[in-house]
Order: C-alpha cells, then structure tokens, then sequence
C-alpha cells in the first residue's frame, strides 16, 4: 500500500492543546464496523458497550519527566531528551544542538546534578552524576515530553493530565493517550458492571513519533517497545480467552501487546517481551475484538493500524466527518471506539 493512502489534511485549529476539563467528558465516536455507521456520544457513555463479558485491558505505563535542561560551561542553552536507560547512570539521548557537543562535554542541570557527554553518534550517550533517587530528579528538574504538537507556556502545567489515572510503571516518553479519558468515577462505574479489567505494560518510546517516509509502507521499519505481563494477568488472560470474552483493548499500545502477546505459546505467556509488530490493513486480528482510540496523525503508524481493524474507507469516513462535526485530535483530543 502506498503511503499516501493514510494522508489527509487537518485544520490547525483542531489539534487539541489542553485536555478537557473533565477526563471523560471528552468526544467519542463510535464506528460500527459490521454495518459501516458512525455515532457520537460523550466518552462517559462508553459504559453502554461495556458488559460482563468484557475484558477492558489498560496499559498502566507511566510517563517520566524525560525532556531536561542544562548549561554548557560556556553558557550555551541545551535540550535533553531522554530515550532510554543503559544503566543506572547511563541513557541514550536526542541532544539540541548537538553540534555544539562534543565527547567529555559537561552540561549542568542543578547543584550536584550533570551530564557528561561519552558517545555522540545518531542519538547521544549520557552519563549522569547526581545523589538521590533518578527518577524523583527528573520530576524536580524534567518537564513531561509532551509532543512537538502541544506547545503550552507551561508544559508542567499538563504533568498531570498527560498521564492516565492508573500509571503505575515508569518508562514511556509518550502517554498512552486513549487512556487520558478514564476517570477514576468513570472505571468505578466499569467494574460495578462487571467488566474485568486488566492491565499490561508497554514503554512507548520515542519511534512512535517517527514518520514513515517509505512510498511503500511495507518498507518501513517498525520501531521496537518493550512490554510485561504478569503471571498473575496471564493466568486471567487465558481464563478469558477460554471463556470467549470480548476482549476491549485501550489505544494502540495495548493492542500490539495482546496481539502479540497471543502469539507466544502458551499464549499471553508471563514476563518480559519486545515487539516490533506493525499492524496495517491486510493484518488478522487474533484476538482484540474492540478497540479505543484517539485520532491520529497522517500517514502514522497508528492510522495503519485502526484502518486495519475498520478497514481504510471507513476511517477516511469517520476521519471525515469527525472534521466536520469539528472533534478535537491527537494526544489532547477526542476518542473512538471501533466494534
């Protein structure tokens, strides 16, 4: 398929720059593959395709602080942004300017706290001197990675919301963001219905910013994310699929865990995995029976994958009409529900 497919123009004034006032009063539209409808409902209204023979699976994955600040010792202002943990000290970086940088640079974040530049290549390795707790630094000193989209006076003014209200595991520089829309209400009035609920893990990484830029799409190289699933979820997880339940999976990182997750033998085995799995229109989906969602990009990925599942004119359709009925995009904005 050709990359260009998955285009389509957005008016600027509907990339949502801050979340709604309440979690789940956001849009959902509900695309009804089966007989190629579309409703509109609020996002609290999602109860309604929810029973007891549901399984709502979650991605607890939590956002840290990775995009840091500092000073060369010539005063030169430089841009961190953290992509992933070698050692405890140690991590993989994307540096602006990084030509500014050279190998045995030092650059200064806060008292007793700095980088020191020990490999420049592609992306940059940085070793960290600091006393304390990591992580606890980078929610002092860090500023939640919020995309190159979303451009707020103050990026710590969204810490919060930028994260689901079941984040638990630390390591993602993006949100899930179809989670953004559960409340805490909102999942008590779930499980009060009897739909189960389960959660997975899986860090989103920098690559699902990456654009594809191959005219083929099936040319592109999927970028890799680790994920876990607990013995305990695994165990439940079988139960589940034994029993025939409808398996409901939120946003794109939960989907690719359970599709992959199914393949192992036994499936939904427990422990630690990666997945390069890359889900686009011809794909079989072994498992997700429903999927949330928020609306995505041109030409991602992620549009890839919820055409595969809708089947491409039905998204051009929803994209569409979402447009016109003026819906909210991206990380910030509204939800779809594909049954």
């Amino acid at each position: 398929m050709k990359l260009s497919e998955f285009d389509y123009f957005l008016p600027p004034h509907l990339i949502a720059q801050s979340p709604t006032i309440n979690r789940d009063h956001s849009r959902l539209m509900v695309v009804d593959t089966k007989n190629n409808r579309i409703f509109h409902h609020s996002f609290h209204n999602i109860i309604d395709y929810l029973n007891s023979n549901t399984v709502l699976i979650l991605n607890d994955t939590k956002v840290f602080n990775a995009r840091l600040y500092g000073y060369k010792n010539t005063g030169a202002l430089i841009e961190m942004f953290l992509l992933k943990q070698i050692d405890k000290t140690t991590w993989s970086c994307l540096l602006r300017p990084a030509k500014r940088l050279s190998v045995g640079d030092s650059i200064d974040i806060h008292d007793n706290f700095y980088a020191t530049v020990i490999e420049k290549k592609d992306t940059m390795l940085l070793h960290f001197t600091f006393s304390g707790n990591f992580f606890e630094l980078l929610d002092r000193h860090g500023e939640p990675p919020l995309p190159p989209y979303i451009k707020p006076s103050n990026p710590n003014a969204f810490k919060q919301r930028y994260q689901t209200v079941y984040a638990k595991q630390a390591g993602s520089v993006a949100a899930p963001t179809a989670g953004l829309h559960f409340s805490e209400s909102l999942l008590n009035t779930i499980r009060s219905k009897g739909v189960s609920i389960e959660y997975i893990t899986l860090h989103v990484g920098y690559g699902t910013f990456n654009p594809v830029s191959c005219d083929n799409i099936h040319d592109h190289p999927m970028h890799s994310e680790s994920y876990v699933i607990t013995s305990d979820t695994s165990h439940r997880l079988q139960s589940y699929l034994k029993q025939g339940k409808t398996f409901v999976t939120v946003g794109t990182t939960s989907t690719r865990t359970i599709e992959s997750a199914i393949a192992h033998s036994p499936p939904f085995s427990p422990g630690h995995f990666d997945s390069n799995l890359f889900i686009y229109p011809g794909y079989t989906f072994n498992c997700v029976d429903r999927i949330v969602t928020n609306f995505h990009l041109p030409k991602s990925t992620l549009l890839m994958l919820v055409s595969a599942y809708a089947g491409l004119p039905l998204i051009k359709r929803a994209y569409e009409e979402a447009i016109a009925e003026e819906y909210r995009f991206y990380s910030f904005g509204d939800a779809m529900l594909l049954i």
